[in-house]
């Protein structure tokens, strides 16, 4: 663990549970001390903010010109995994890509002839991150995303969350195949590599242009592709972040799937900073 240390305990985290001043209620505030270098930061467990999509059956946000996921019960030897229908137990198969089909994090294996496992990209799942909204300009026919992005940058963020406008709720259930949806210039790419980003989230099924040729501008810049490849660098796509939540800075915790592949369906989760 490099940027942030996480206290157990006296050495590497600490968390301590606040009675709130609501005995009617009897809840409690769970303030959790984290020490980021040299500066300490407090949030409160008890308020996760998911901008998450989940993976559906036959439902969900999608890309890529395959078929929505699909979860279904198995039926082996005259066992129905089906309750409702004389099962012991609800027992799925679950068909889905993880490129595809809800909220995932991809590492540099996705675009590599060696084998890298997203998993081995997260040494740490907390970080500093920095939401900030957007809206596509122009150019050429696309909506692409470009470098003014940086003048709002803040220092010593390690995430950057990108929230496109506008931003109805209908991107949770959109189908992006054959939409050409905005993309990231690979110049904004580089500047947040420059500046020492490790991970970007966006809500967007790529950071890349749909079609392409198979070029990946942005992947490649942002995880130095051609020069000292970064595989602790990540790509979060096809995340959510409803208006509510402000922009500004905040505590993530990236939570990824344990499946060994190049991406795995995750779970972003942002907490406010006291």
């Amino acid at each position: 663990m490099k940027n942030c240390l996480i206290l157990i305990a006296a050495v590497t985290f600490m968390i301590s549970c606040v009675e709130e001043n609501r005995p009617q209620t009897n809840t409690f505030l769970m303030k959790t001390t984290i020490q980021l270098e040299d500066e300490q930061i407090y949030i409160d467990l008890s308020k996760p903010l998911d901008i998450s999509l989940a993976i559906q059956n036959n439902a969900g946000v999608g890309a890529w010109y395959i078929d929505q996921p699909q979860i279904k019960y198995v039926e082996v030897d005259g066992y129905v995994g089906n309750v409702k229908l004389g099962g012991s137990t609800n027992f799925n198969n679950v068909h889905f890509n993880p490129h595809s089909h809800g909220t995932h994090t991809e590492c540099i294996g996705h675009i590599t002839e060696e084998f890298h496992s997203v998993n081995d990209a997260l040494d740490n799942t907390f970080f500093k991150a920095q939401l900030i909204s957007v809206t596509p300009q122009e150019l050429d026919g696309d909506l692409v995303i470009n470098e003014s992005v940086t003048t709002v940058l803040k220092s010593g963020i390690k995430a950057v969350v990108l929230r496109t406008l506008p931003n109805p709720e209908s991107k949770k259930s959109k189908n992006y195949s054959n939409s050409n949806h905005p993309y990231v210039n690979a110049g904004l790419m580089l500047r947040f590599r420059e500046s020492g980003i490790q991970h970007i989230l966006i809500d967007l099924p790529s950071v890349d242009k749909e079609k392409d040729n198979g070029a990946l501008l942005a992947h490649k810049e942002f995880w130095n592709y051609n020069g000292e490849q970064r595989l602790n660098a990540t790509i979060t796509e096809l995340i959510y972040v409803p208006d509510h939540i402000k922009d500004g800075v905040y505590m993530m915790d990236l939570q990824v799937a344990p499946i060994e592949n190049d991406a795995a369906p995750s779970r972003p989760i942002l907490y406010e900073i006291l």
